[in-house]
């Protein structure tokens, strides 16, 4: 998948998700979806495709949309990636779809939303590192069937063979 969260002011873009498909609820998630077949090797392609299809904004509309996260979780026999990016809206302007309801939300809203747990913790890791240009891998996991908790390693090039 690839994601994109979106500021503009002190507001983060989001989408509240309506019940159905996946979940019997509602939830909140960046924007972003599933990668088409050709995109596989070029998630920031998949990426702008996504936030101009459920938002109407364009990569002109966009400034710094840079990659920050790779996500990986487990669901039953399936591994789960996510590349997700940060940008900033040059305006509020946007354009819902049928994906579902868009919404600026203030940054020190989004904790009370319901938010995948995995999203949670890397929204929380970014606020925390905000001013790092870092890209950071987050693995899910659960220690002694516990609680869930996300392992968080800079990635960085050796340099070396």
């Amino acid at each position: 998948m690839a994601t994109a969260f979106i500021s503009y002011k002190n507001q983060l873009l989001l989408i509240k998700k309506k019940p159905g498909g996946l979940f019997p609820f509602e939830f909140w998630s960046g924007i972003g979806g599933h990668l088409e077949a050709e995109e596989l090797n070029h998630p920031y392609t998949a990426c702008l495709r996504e936030i101009e299809e459920e938002t109407g904004l364009k990569k002109d509309d966009i400034a710094h949309l840079e990659l920050r996260y790779i996500l990986l979780r487990r669901k039953d026999n399936e591994i789960r990636q996510q590349y997700v990016y940060f940008g900033e809206s040059r305006h509020s302007n946007v354009i819902s779809s049928e994906e579902g309801e868009l919404c600026w939300i203030h940054k020190d809203e989004i904790a009370n939303l319901k938010i995948s747990t995995i999203l949670k913790y890397m929204i929380q890791h970014y606020n925390e590192n905000r001013n790092k240009t870092s890209v950071y891998v987050g693995t899910m996991t659960m220690r002694n069937n516990e609680k869930p908790e996300v392992q968080w390693t800079e990635l960085i090039d050796p340099m070396i063979f």
